[in-house]
């Protein structure tokens, strides 16, 4: 290699190296996607003081890829173009809230109104006449009559009780409307002891006739 183009070679070298420091000391700044003040002003020796003040800018941290500085010989940066924005309206995000279930309560039971039972009365049985000479039965077995004609017919027509009287009118221990079916136990006994001869033939034959036809 001769002198002569060794001399071309440095002269080119050097016009690239100037080349490359106006590209850097451009009087133009594109900010790109990244860039920051604090990092343009690093680059550009200049502070981020200085950047806020020649710009007036309201919010050091807040550029946009696009928007063009200018860089004057003092290192001071100013805003040369705003890249066109179109504001978006964005409307307020209305968070959904979950709708509730609304709250079943727990039924009630049903109260069922019930009226209360009344219980037939059972009927009343008054307590039979002693006449203070003993128990009804006592009395009829000591005035003639018979345990079988108890048993046969005056339990099943009164139910031993010489005050009773059914709807129809029958009376006493025979049940009967002649007149010996009231009074006392002896009376009514000694009328009922009569009839059963009377109309039977004999107390045995009335309680036959009483067991076989349930009356007499």
């Amino acid at each position: 290699m001769n002198f002569k183009q060794t001399l071309l070679t440095v002269t080119a070298a050097a016009g690239l190296f100037a080349a490359g420091s106006l590209a850097a000391n451009a009087d133009t700044v594109t900010v790109k996607a990244g860039d920051t003040v604090s990092g343009i002003a690093l680059a550009h020796h200049t502070t981020v003081k200085a950047i806020e003040k020649a710009n007036k800018l309201a919010d050091v941290n807040f550029i946009l890829p696009g928007q063009k500085l200018e860089i004057d010989k003092k290192g001071n940066v100013k805003v040369v173009e705003q890249p066109q924005t179109q504001a978006v309206a964005q409307a307020p995000v209305q968070q959904q809230v979950p709708q509730q279930a609304p709250v079943q309560q727990a039924a009630q039971p049903a109260q069922h109104y019930q009226a209360p039972v009344q219980q037939q009365a059972a009927p009343v049985r008054h307590a039979a006449s002693t006449n203070n000479s003993g128990s009804t039965k006592d009395q009829f077995l000591a005035n003639g009559g018979t345990e079988a004609l108890w048993n046969t017919v005056v339990m099943p027509e009164s139910g031993g009780n010489p005050n009773a009287t059914s709807s129809t009118g029958y009376r006493g221990l025979g049940q009967t409307k002649e007149g010996w079916g009231s009074g006392s136990v002896a009376n009514q006994t000694q009328g009922l002891v009569n009839y059963a001869n009377s109309r039977y033939g004999s107390v045995q034959k009335a309680v036959q006739f009483h067991q076989s036809n349930g009356w007499w």
